[in-house]
């Protein structure tokens, strides 16, 4: 039997073209909110995560020249896309030795201030047997909109601002 109503017509089924441009433009409008939101999230995450790259490598290379491993001071260099760990007082890129760990993309280190007897320079070695640094200051990571900014203390210890 047939679903009638006023005069006779059937009911209407299915979905109509009006409706299906209201779901279209809902749709629309809920993904030019969402998404942005997705990418600043995910922006986020990749900067603590090199954040935490960079205060890694610091304490690694501070535990190194701490348990005196091959008699030997450790140091890290700075660079722009990343960090090098080292051997001794004096950063050499050709060494065999060096550990580097690269940031991940968007992340860049964009600033770094350290100061200690010898001036200022991108490199930090760590005194063998007390873990003072060489110099102490600040390194800042940052992506197109956030920053991040290490700081290694007097005493040698990186903490995250």
């Amino acid at each position: 039997m047939q679903n009638f109503y006023k005069k006779g017509r059937p009911a209407q089924t299915g979905i109509a073209l009006a409706e299906l441009l209201i779901i279209f433009a809902v749709i629309a409008i809920l993904v030019s909110v969402i998404l942005p939101q997705f990418s600043k999230i995910r922006e986020n995450q990749t900067l603590k995560s090199g954040a935490g790259d960079v205060l890694s490598a610091i304490n690694k290379a501070r535990s190194q020249a701490l348990a005196s491993i091959d008699s030997s001071e450790y140091g890290v260099h700075f660079q722009s896309d990343g960090v090098i760990i080292f051997k001794g007082t004096v950063f050499s890129a050709l060494a065999g030795d060096n550990e580097i760990i690269n940031l991940t993309t968007p992340v860049t280190i964009s600033n770094v201030t350290l100061l200690g007897v010898s001036g200022t320079s991108g490199d930090v070695y760590f005194d063998r047997l007390s873990g003072a640094p060489s110099k102490n200051g600040t390194i800042t990571l940052s992506t197109s909109s956030l920053s991040k900014i290490i700081t290694i203390s007097a005493t040698g210890v990186p903490s995250l601002n």
